[in-house]
Order: C-alpha cells, then sequence, then structure tokens
C-alpha cells in the first residue's frame, strides 16, 4: 500500500474516532455526523466539533481533515472558525477542553504496519514488567 493511502487510512480513523466521540458527547448518532448533508442544526453542529478536534487533537491539517470527513477544505475551515469563535463561552470551552484531552490520549499506533502485528499481541506485554505498576 502506498505511503499516502496509509496515511488516508490513518487520517480517516482519526476522523471516525473524533465522530465517535463527539456523537456520544453531543446525544447525536453516528449517522447523522457521516451524512452528506446538513442534517440538523445539532448534527451540524457535532459535525464541525469532530471537524475541529481532528484538526486541533491530531494536529492534522486542514486539508486532510476535509479529506478525511470527505468535505471541502474551505469546509473544514469555516468548522475549525466556528468552534474557534464559540470557545468565548467558557462552558462550552471546557467541555472542549475535556473532549480534546480524551483524544489527545487515546492510544495510537505507531503506523499501520503494526496492524498485522495486533493478531499476535495485544500491544500490552510492555504492562507486564514491574516497572510499570508502580
Amino acid at each position: 500500500m502506498s505511503r499516502i493511502m496509509c496515511k488516508l487510512e490513518e487520517d480517516v480513523a482519526r476522523a471516525r474516532l473524533a465522530q465517535s466521540a463527539v456523537a456520544y458527547a453531543f446525544g447525536v448518532s453516528q449517522r447523522e455526523l457521516e451524512a452528506p448533508t446538513r442534517r440538523s442544526r445539532e448534527a451540524a453542529l457535532a459535525r464541525q466539533v469532530a471537524m475541529y478536534l481532528a484538526h486541533v487533537a491530531f494536529e492534522l491539517p486542514l486539508s486532510r481533515v476535509a479529506l478525511a470527513f470527505g468535505r471541502d477544505r474551505s469546509t473544514a475551515a469555516h468548522a475549525c472558525h466556528r468552534i474557534e469563535d464559540r470557545r468565548d463561552d467558557s462552558a462550552f470551552d471546557d467541555y472542549m477542553d475535556a473532549l480534546e484531552a480524551a483524544l489527545r490520549t487515546a492510544p495510537r499506533l505507531s503506523g499501520l504496519q503494526r496492524l498485522a502485528g495486533l493478531e499476535r499481541s495485544t500491544g500490552l506485554e510492555r504492562f507486564d514488567r514491574p516497572e510499570h505498576l508502580t
């Protein structure tokens, strides 16, 4: 698989993770977030939040966020600007901080090449050593 395709798959996986977290946090279905149309006002806001979080928490450029979400770059940029503007509200800002922190601490694979190794290993063996129990 080409390196570009690997990057795209990683970006899409990150976008889905952001969508899942936001769908749960905002009480919106995953299907509504992935819909090609705006749907409800709540779904549109949640989708904008997911794009923003993919950009901020995963440090993806807007062009890659747009590609991962199946949107245009200007749509991703607009989403990020709208969410930045809403962060002036301290309650919303706190909520965004919590979501961002959750996504930043999500376990990551160093690359898709390691996926094949997951069949043989859980990846948790390193925690079996005593130095990780303290």
